[in-house]
Formats: structure tokens, C-alpha cells, sequence
């Protein structure tokens, strides 16, 4: 019993061995010598103990223009103490104009606490749980290296409280922030009343200037369309028509949304209300740009190669190598669609600062997210897997000519989500990729583009099959010295005439007729089938009995 005891002492002193450094957290902050003894005595109302306490009293005296209060929030402390009550106000005053123009506050990374920790989070949150001595609000870009908003715990002196003030880092960058960030130098000469506050946090000249920065960027885009179009009459060869159509609104999108980057870069420096939304429009108007080209491109090549309104044809038999030539392309096209589009994505999610703004996790909805998109799209999903399946295998290429659901087609484009065939009658029909698929179809210029068509007759029991078949000879001999089908008919050694089935009605008659093509069959089995029927009336206008059986409708149905 006692070495049950002693046993049970020593797991428990083990147990609290290691849960100890678990609630025996340190309370972390930077020793510094002395803060900001430059400056008058502290306001008794100034609080600076948690990071959010700092925040807001930094934003009540913005608000307020009250710039010497505002200077007790920053850590001056590379300044000699001699400037510091000179240049402290000046510098709060920059750090003001960045951050309304560049930096959208996520208060929930604010936390009321002294010691800051994160009691929210899991595994998912590296930080969670632990205590805090300096938490970062904003990255911004600066030549040459970034330059960050942080705010930092510093305790100076012994005896002294930890207090959270901006770091000394971020004090020392503010002037070559303000410079990249700050107003504009025509700004500082508008109207006092333009640069006041409207709404939304916007200032007046923000509210008059977007409409004119998008009725610009408007003008833009048709300029730069009517002057790809005028580059177009250069020559009339249609590689250069085509190469215009290709980079003819790719071009305006790229235009208008490098002016609108340089404006807001350069001219108008935003707000941050407007900066949130504007950086990742931006990647959108490039990923979109590239997107356009890269589909305008490929869809130019294949124009070139799939035309049918030229003499070439792609379903020609000595075009083999051609079609499987554009079918990898538009399988190329459609995966470089896919990855520049994923790649666009990351870009616009990396430069967008909207969802940190609104208070949102992405991370946090992203399961739901990619469950609730997963169901939208799941047919446009298996529709383009579907595609990428047909460029892989080969089963059906661009040109092929297949017979689908009894239409006799080819195939002339084979899309994102969709197979795009045309009739013998030039009517196109679409049909949805993985539908396509899932149906048996045969493909006539899958291995040998010489084919036989089958012409089916029933004719009377008692009719001469002998005569028959020396009159499909005749037939054939006719066809063979036609000019029109010249080159049209196949190995006539292939020809045949078979007995295929009898019932109550007649006889069942094939006539296999070989033809060279299965883009040229149609027009060979017409010329066939026309002669053959000319052929068996003459045979009962001879014999003077009919040919074929004589039935009412009802009784064939």
C-alpha cells in the first residue's frame, strides 16, 4: 500500500514537474532606459497598459489634432532628448496620415491585456496562448526593404509599469513613410474643406476624385481599343488580324489598370478605406489581363489551324498529325487556364488586406467555403476534368469525325466544359463534356479514315439477287468514272452485297460501298443509295413484277 502511495507522489510531482512552465508564463517586455523624457509629464488619462488602450487614446487625440498628446504613444527614444518635444509631435502627425491612408486596424488583434495573450486560437494560431511583448498592424512596402507598424511592451527603468508604445523601429521610419505614403504635395494647397472628413472615412477629395479617376480610366480603355483596331488596317494579312484580336482588350484591361495603379500610386494616395479594396482590384484587372491573353492567343492559333470557311480542312485523312496537334493545344490552352487563374487567385488573396479589415479569418472559413463552392461547381469541376481526360487519351480529337447519338459529326472544338460538334449540315451542337463521354460514340478517323458505308434495302422473297448484284456492280462502275466523286471512293475490291436477315416482308440487302473518306461518305453514300434505287426500278420495269415488298404502312410500323 505505501509503494502505492509513494508511487502515486511521484507521478503527481512529475505531472506538476511539467504543467508548471505551462501557467508559470513569463510577462514579457523590452528594458529600455527611459521613455520619451523629452516630452512634458504624461497625461493622467493617457492609458498605455494594453495594446488597445494604446490605440485608442492614440486616435482620440488624432481626432482631436492634439499632436503633443499623441507623441507620448510613440517611442521616441532614438531621439536626443533635446528634440524630442520638437520632433515628437511632427512625427505623430505622419504616423497619423500613414496609417489613416494605409493601414485598416484589426482590433481583434488588439487584445485588452497587459501581457497581450492570445487566449483564442489552436494549433492553427503559432502565437495562441502565449504571451505578447510586440504585435505587428501592418507591412508596407518601402525601398528597400519594408517597413512595419508595430506596436512593442517596453518597460523603463526598474521600478516602472510595462507600457505598449509604438516601436522605435516604426518611429524611425515614419519620415520615409510619410514621403511614399503621405499627402500629396497639391493636396496640402486644396481647400480646407475638401480635406475634411465626408463619410465612410473618406475625405471630399476622395469622393470627387474616384469619379473622375473612373470616368479617365473609361477614356483609356477606348483609346487603347481604337488604336489596336487603327494597327489592324497596317495589313490585311489575317495572321496580323488575328494577333490583333488576340491582344485587342487584354491590352485595354492592362492599360486601365496600370493608369489606375499609377494614379492611386503616385497622384491620389488613398485612404486606407479605399487602399483595402483598390490593391487586390488591381491583381484582378492583371490576372484578368492575362487570362484574356492567354485564352485570345490560343483560341487565335486554333482559328488558324480549324477554320471552316477555308480551303484547308483539319478533318482531311493526310491531316492526322494536325489534329493532334490542336487538340494538345486546346488541352495546353485549358491547363494554362487553369494555372494562371489559381496563380491569380494567390496573388489577389496575398495583396488583399479586405478580410483582415472586415474582421474576418479566412482561415477560419475556408472549410465552409470550399464545401459551399465545392457543391456550386462540382458539374463545371467534372466537366473540365472531364476535358483534360479527352486531351490526355486521345479518344476524340479536334477534326475527328465521330457519330454521336446518330449524328454524324466532327468535332470542331473541344472546350473548358463543353465539346462543340458540327453536323453535315453545319449546325452546331453542344454537348456537355462529361455527357460526351459518358456515351458510346464511334470515331471514324480514330485509326484508318477509310471506311465502308452500309446502304440497308429489304426487297420481295422472291426477288433476283443475282441481278441484284450485277446491277450494284453497274452501280459501282458508275460512281468509279463520276467526276464529282473523284478521289471520293474507296478500294472497290471492299465492295459487297450481303444477305443480312429475312421475316415475313422480304429479304434484307446490304450493299457495303467503300469510300475514302469519312468526311466525303455522305456525298458518296447519297450518290449510291440514288443510283441504287434507279438500278431496282428498272429491274421490275423489265421483269414486270416489283422489287421491293408491297405493305401498307400499318403493317411495316
Amino acid at each position: 500500500m505505501t509503494s502505492i502511495r509513494t508511487l502515486a507522489a511521484l507521478l503527481l510531482c512529475a505531472l506538476m514537474a511539467f504543467a508548471a512552465p505551462a501557467f508559470a508564463q513569463e510577462d514579457p517586455f523590452f528594458s529600455i532606459d527611459g521613455l520619451n523624457e523629452g516630452l512634458a509629464d504624461l497625461p493622467e488619462d493617457i492609458d498605455r497598459r494594453t495594446p488597445r488602450a494604446t490605440m485608442r487614446a492614440f486616435i482620440l487625440a488624432t481626432e482631436a489634432e492634439d499632436w503633443e498628446r499623441a507623441a507620448h504613444l510613440l517611442d521616441l527614444s532614438e531621439l536626443p532628448v533635446a528634440d524630442q518635444a520638437r520632433d515628437g509631435p511632427i512625427l505623430a502627425q505622419q504616423l497619423a496620415s500613414v496609417m489613416d491612408r494605409k493601414a485598416v486596424l484589426d482590433w481583434s488583434a488588439l487584445i485588452e491585456r497587459p501581457d497581450a495573450l492570445q487566449v483564442l486560437g489552436g494549433r492553427t494560431q503559432v502565437q495562441a496562448g502565449e504571451p505578447r511583448r510586440s504585435l505587428l498592424l501592418r507591412e508596407l512596402n518601402l525601398d528597400p526593404v519594408p517597413a512595419a507598424l508595430r506596436l512593442e511592451r517596453v518597460k523603463p527603468g526598474e521600478d516602472a509599469d510595462p507600457q505598449w508604445v509604438f516601436s522605435r523601429e516604426t518611429v524611425d521610419a515614419l519620415p520615409d513613410l510619410y514621403r511614399e505614403y503621405g499627402p500629396a504635395p497639391w493636396e496640402a494647397r486644396m481647400p480646407e474643406w475638401v480635406r475634411g472628413d465626408a463619410f465612410w472615412g473618406l475625405m471630399w477629395w476622395e469622393v470627387l476624385a474616384l469619379p473622375l479617376l473612373a470616368l479617365a480610366a473609361f477614356v483609356l480603355g477606348g483609346l487603347v481599343l481604337r488604336a489596336v483596331d487603327a494597327s489592324s488596317r497596317i495589313s490585311d494579312r489575317p495572321i496580323v488580324q488575328a494577333a490583333v484580336r488576340a491582344v485587342r482588350w487584354p491590352a485595354a484591361v492592362a492599360a486601365v489598370t496600370a493608369f489606375v495603379g499609377w494614379i492611386a500610386g503616385n497622384v491620389f494616395v488613398f485612404s486606407g478605406q479605399i487602399d483595402t479594396w483598390l490593391s487586390p482590384l488591381l491583381a484582378i484587372g492583371y490576372v484578368t489581363a492575362v487570362l484574356m491573353l492567354v485564352i485570345n492567343v490560343s483560341e487565335a492559333v486554333l482559328d488558324g489551324m480549324i477554320s471552316p470557311d477555308e480551303d484547308v480542312d483539319l478533318t482531311d485523312a493526310e491531316r492526322e498529325e494536325a489534329r493532334s496537334t490542336a487538340t494538345k493545344l486546346n488541352a495546353a490552352k485549358r491547363i494554362l487556364t487553369i494555372v494562371v487563374f489559381l496563380i491569380g487567385a494567390g496573388v489577389v488573396l496575398s495583396t488583399a488586406d479586405v478580410f483582415r479589415g472586415l474582421g474576418l479569418s479566412l482561415l477560419a472559413s475556408a472549410g465552409a467555403l470550399t464545401i459551399v463552392l465545392g457543391f456550386a461547381a462540382r458539374d463545371v469541376l467534372a466537366n473540365v476534368m472531364a476535358s483534360l481526360q479527352i486531351a490526355m487519351n486521345q479518344s476524340a480529337r479536334i477534326g475527328d469525325r465521330v457519330k454521336w447519338k446518330d449524328e454524324l459529326c466532327y468535332v470542331e472544338r473541344i472546350h473548358l466544359t463543353y465539346v462543340l460538334l458540327r453536323d453535315w449540315d453545319n449546325t452546331r451542337v453542344i454537348v456537355p463534356v462529361r455527357e460526351f463521354i459518358s456515351e458510346t460514340f464511334i470515331n471514324w478517323s480514330a485509326i484508318e479514315p477509310a471506311m465502308l458505308k452500309i446502304l440497308k434495302f429489304k426487297v420481295r422473297p422472291d426477288a433476283d439477287l443475282d441481278e441484284l448484284r450485277s446491277r450494284f456492280e453497274t452501280v459501282l462502275q458508275d460512281l468509279d468514272g463520276d467526276e464529282s466523286l473523284d478521289g471520293k471512293l474507296g478500294d472497290l475490291d471492299e465492295a459487297a452485297m450481303n444477305v443480312t436477315g429475312q421475316d415475313v416482308f422480304g429479304v434484307d440487302v446490304w450493299f457495303s460501298v467503300p469510300c475514302a473518306s469519312p468526311n466525303t461518305s455522305w456525298d458518296v453514300a447519297c450518290a449510291a443509295r440514288e443510283r441504287i434505287v434507279k438500278e431496282v426500278q428498272d429491274m421490275a420495269e423489265r421483269s414486270g413484277r416489283p422489287v421491293f415488298p408491297e405493305a401498307e404502312a400499318a403493317e411495316a410500323a
